[in-house]
């Protein structure tokens, strides 16, 4: 039998929530600015604070990363980047939006036909998208049960909104850090109206199933007279595991929401796409959330570079992430740390975490020092997982177009740098 969220307590909900940090990782509260979080700095900050800012900047000055996050950039230069490069994907003589029109407009136009659906809403949040999806939903099956993994965001990182917000309920059909067989959705004791598939699922190690486990498990939810909707947060570098289209991946599912920030670098928004009932009645709710805003362009800019520019190179990015992970594999093994692993191997997606026996505030000294003195930053932000494991912190890894200049013997050259600076901080 599955477990429902009241039976996860709302205080353990609260334990896992992420604080999000630059570039879409998220620091858990027990993660590297651990101690008193009011302690008072050099600077006159706080301690958190005064690390933070020491790892943005040692980001910043680095020479060679994996990614280039946005925070590594200045608000200017990202700013006046957008300014020269908007015109090649929008006639910048066109009015601005005003709720939601010209440009918006022509925005979820394009997304909707990229994910074959026949209609879209842009939102400005991918929380706001989904709640109101999964709202809309239980309305038109009467049934407010939503069937998802206990790792997926609604579950991790909402603040329990789906109940306290959307008085929905939901339940688990697994806890396997994977996403749900179809004997598993099958087996769940109870009815539900929404079966919620996140893919990748983030905090499982951006994993993914095979594609005929994914047909399987929307069969199995069909089977019991539930819709299917995809957190496709991270949908667009899903193409190169599946063997499949975009559209044919979107297609499965009733709806499907994607974000445009997470691996298009756009400045924020989301897309809802689903059939045109669904989506009129989500951009009433869009409005009654606040999320009816009047401008909206520069978003909207930003997502249309992103598709125009960094879609297309996803696949690319997958395939250099096998090749970084193998190498990192390589690198741990041959040093004195006394365990590692790396998961997925090899990676589903263009990101994937890497698991090491230290605590967090070791590896991410080490991780800075790095970047300072080597001016090569290998690994951004190291935490703790939700689960308690003392002595065991994880980091994620993305590699995007910066990674691509990395060869395999310069990300084993990099570990071993890592691993002395490791010891040195632990000793």
């Amino acid at each position: 039998m599955g477990e429902t969220s009241e039976q996860a307590g709302g205080a353990d909900r609260a334990d896992r929530l992420h604080e999000a940090g630059p570039d879409g990782e998220k620091l858990r509260p027990a993660g590297p600015d651990d101690g008193n979080p009011h302690a008072t700095g050099p600077d006159g900050g706080t301690t958190a604070q005064a690390a933070r800012r020491r790892r943005l900047a040692a980001w910043r000055a680095s020479e060679r990363v994996l990614v280039r996050a946005p925070m590594d950039r200045p608000m200017g230069g990202q700013l006046t980047a957008l300014a020269a490069d908007a015109g090649s994907v929008y006639d910048m003589d066109d009015h601005p939006d005003v709720y939601g029109d010209g440009i918006v407009t022509e925005l979820e136009r394009r997304v909707a036909a990229l994910l074959g659906f026949p209609a879209a809403a842009f939102f400005p949040t991918g929380t706001m998208a989904q709640q109101v999806a999964l709202r809309c939903w239980a309305g038109r099956t009467g049934n407010s049960t939503v069937a998802l993994h206990p790792l997926a965001h609604p579950e991790v990182h909402e603040a329990g909104a789906l109940p306290v917000v959307s008085g929905l309920r939901t339940v688990h059909p697994t806890k396997e850090p994977r996403l749900p067989t179809a004997e598993e959705v099958q087996d769940l004791a109870e009815p539900f109206g929404t079966l919620m598939l996140e893919l990748p699922l983030r905090d499982a190690g951006f994993v993914l199933p095979s594609w005929e486990e994914l047909v399987a498990t929307v069969d199995a939810a069909r089977e019991r007279d539930a819709v299917v909707h995809v957190d496709g947060a991270r949908l667009w570098e899903c193409a190169s595991h599946f063997g499949r289209p975009l559209a044919e991946i979107a297609g499965l599912a009733d709806s499907v929401y994607v974000s445009f920030y997470k691996s298009l670098n756009g400045l924020s928004g989301a897309v809802l796409a689903g059939p045109p009932e669904l989506v009129e009645e989500a951009r009433v709710w869009r409005h009654r959330y606040g999320g009816q805003v009047f401008q909206q362009y520069p978003a909207a800019l930003a997502a249309l570079l992103g598709l125009e520019r960094e879609l297309p190179r996803l696949p690319a990015y997958v395939e250099h992430a096998r090749v970084v992970a193998a190498a990192l594999a390589e690198g741990f093994a041959a040093s004195s740390v006394p365990w590692f692993r790396v998961h997925p191997e090899p990676p589903h997606t263009h990101q994937f975490q890497v698991w090491l026996p230290y605590a967090p505030d070791v590896l991410n000294e080490a991780a800075v020092r790095q970047a300072e003195e080597t001016k090569t930053a290998l690994f951004r932000v190291w935490s703790a997982p939700a689960a308690a494991l003392p002595g065991v912190s994880f980091t994620e890894v993305t590699v995007a177009e910066p990674g691509l200049e990395w060869t395999a013997e310069e990300v084993r050259a990099a570990v071993e740098e890592f691993v002395t600076r490791l010891l040195e901080a632990q000793s």
